[in-house]
């Protein structure tokens, strides 16, 4: 293995200051509060069915995701199996933790308080062993202010370390900052929509019927009538039975209004509005109202361009910061196989590999490389395979003897 050459954090540190009256102050401390007046934060976000299906559907996907380490090779490229960081990454994490595992829940930590990290355990020699999770609360990312490099500052039992940016793996959201920071205020409106309907059908506004009668039922006589006929439409509500009522008495059911077909419109919009806070298509947070088996396709295939790519770059830059030297970095590479992502536009990536491969753009072995399959023999040749213009003619029969 190559070696890792020393760069230590120094000692000169740079923190960044808020002044108490900053809304960044307030969003640092997580009690800055909606225009709806609902306070949103990492936590109390999950409660909205929305949120916690993009953060479980971004980091679950990831964290099922095989992840290898590659190296190039002058036949292209190989499977790095004797590198120890490859167990990290593929197999285990360490001895309690998968490798699969801790990419969902540092996912998971970026997505909700914005940032994931995770310790490396080394060997004598500086070679990785383990990666150790960090929660978000125990972890300062601040800034060398003589080179400019991050370090962190972890709180530990026995005080708190500054780490080099080589030693603490580090998952960021956009811009280090959680989706639910910068959506807050729709997360917010979903809460109050979904809270209201809760109150509003738990608490019995709406009547389930109403019996009115022509009279009016002021005396006494008609305050005993009116008993009789609520003792009789509650029976007639646990029976099931027909209810018989007094000549002048009616019976209506209230219908839906506009006002409530609005509210049901609110609630789906504000799921499309999460969805455009966490970059996943709506259906896959099951808003199915414009959804068709075609585009529902197509909306499987921009999830892994548009919302997953981005993470998975952001996962491979990391694991090649603190699990790869310098040296390392030339011919060892991360790589996701995101193939079972692919395969539901299984059609078009198919027909789309086969004209590559007949119009002598890119050979079997090359495409086989993408679908992560190793090569075959001759396979690196640029030829038609369905055309038999470079194959070597018949041999010719032999003649019968005379």
């Amino acid at each position: 293995m190559g070696k890792r050459k020393s760069k230590k954090a120094g000692s000169s540190v740079e923190r960044k200051a808020f002044s108490i009256n900053s809304p960044d102050f307030a969003d640092l401390i997580g009690f800055r509060p909606t225009y709806s007046g609902v306070s949103v934060g990492g936590q109390s976000a999950l409660y909205v069915p929305a949120v916690l299906q993009a953060v479980r559907l971004i980091s679950e996907t990831i964290g099922s995701l095989p992840c290898k380490l590659y190296r190039e090779t002058a036949e292209g490229k190989e499977a790095a199996k004797d590198h120890s960081a490859y167990r990290i990454v593929h197999k285990r994490a360490n001895e309690w933790t998968g490798a699969g595992d801790l990419r969902t829940r540092l996912t998971a930590d970026a997505l909700i308080y914005g940032n994931g990290f995770a310790r490396v355990v080394r060997f004598e020699d500086g070679s990785p062993f383990e990666l150790h999770r960090l929660k978000p609360g125990s972890v300062s990312a601040l800034e060398n202010a003589v080179t400019g490099a991050p370090v962190y500052r972890v709180s530990e039992k026995a005080g708190s370390r500054d780490y080099p940016h080589t030693e603490i793996l580090h998952v960021p959201s956009f811009l280090a900052t959680s989706p639910i920071t910068f959506g807050k205020e729709g997360i917010g409106l979903a809460a109050i929509l979904e809270r209201h309907g809760a109150q509003f059908f738990g608490s019995g506004a709406r009547p389930t019927g109403i019996i009115s009668n022509d009279k009016p039922q002021g005396s006494e006589a008609g305050a005993k009538t009116m008993a009789n006929v609520r003792a009789s439409f509650d029976e007639w509500q646990k029976g099931g039975g027909p209810l018989f009522l007094d000549s002048g008495w009616t019976y209506d059911q209230p219908a839906m209004t506009s006002t409530d077909a609005q509210f049901l419109e609110h609630r789906l919009e504000q799921v499309r509005e999460i969805a455009r806070v966490f970059g996943v298509p709506p259906t896959m947070l099951f808003e199915l109202t414009r959804g068709t088996w075609s585009n529902t396709e197509q909306m499987g295939a921009q999830f892994l361009q548009l919302c997953l790519r981005p993470w998975l770059d952001r996962w491979t830059d990391a694991m090649t910061t603190v699990l790869l030297s310098e040296d390392e970095q030339d011919d060892h590479y991360f790589e996701f196989v995101t193939d079972d992502l692919m395969r539901a536009d299984a059609a078009s990536r198919t027909a789309n590999m086969t004209a590559l491969v007949t119009n002598r753009i890119m050979t079997p072995n090359e495409v086989r490389a993408i679908l992560n399959l190793p090569p075959l023999p001759g396979g690196d040749e640029l030829s038609n395979p369905h055309t038999t213009s470079n194959a070597a003619p018949a041999p010719a029969p032999a003649k019968e003897p005379a």
